[in-house]
């Protein structure tokens, strides 16, 4: 199985997704994160991740004769990486965007289910824009937003910090219309 497959799985995905920032957790704390999620498929992913690598076990201790193993993300290892998307088609393409969009919807979903969701005072922001730059700016700004996030990433909970999670995707607009300069959303 490819990289690419085993990452942009809808049930791995949102596994990976809830596992990165959260440090690690048992497969009983991800199925209290993703209840929706049957115990016997959750420990089927988690043990695929982990034997892949992209999981590795953090820490072990014996819970009523068994044990319970908590795991954490291997950040190097939760990529599809450069090369790995250079031999994807346009439809495994499609497929993994797909999976991505699905798990965006999936953790807004499960944020607006809690009683004490309140969208516009934690700052829930959704928009699309449109930028105009060469490919060399293009390069430039991909460089500046992976670099944003990844120094906000290596932050961890507490001393106030809440968990935010930051979707973004970059797509070429060639059939855009010259002149539109508008960014929609609330």
């Amino acid at each position: 199985m490819t990289t690419a497959d085993l990452l942009l799985h809808p049930v791995r995905l949102r596994i990976l997704q809830t596992l990165i920032g959260a440090g690690e957790l048992t497969t009983a704390q991800l199925r209290e994160r993703i209840p929706d999620v049957p115990p016997a498929t959750m420990y089927r992913h988690v043990a695929a991740l982990a034997q892949a690598g992209i999981l590795e076990v953090a820490g072990e201790r014996p819970v009523r004769g068994t044990v319970e193993r908590s795991y954490r993300v291997r950040q190097e290892k939760a990529l599809v990486d450069e090369d790995a998307r250079a031999a994807m088609t346009k439809d495994d393409h499609r497929r993994a965007f797909a999976v991505f969009a699905g798990a965006v919807l999936a953790d807004f979903d499960r944020y607006l289910s809690r009683d004490d969701a309140d969208p516009p005072r934690e700052g829930v922001l959704y928009r699309q824009g449109a930028v105009y730059v060469t490919e060399e700016e293009f390069a430039d700004l991909v460089d500046e937003l992976e670099a944003v996030v990844a120094r906000r990433a290596r932050t961890g909970p507490g001393d106030g910090r809440a968990r935010h999670i930051i979707s973004l995707v970059l797509v070429p607009d060639k059939d855009g219309e010259a002149g539109e300069e508008a960014a929609s959303g609330p």
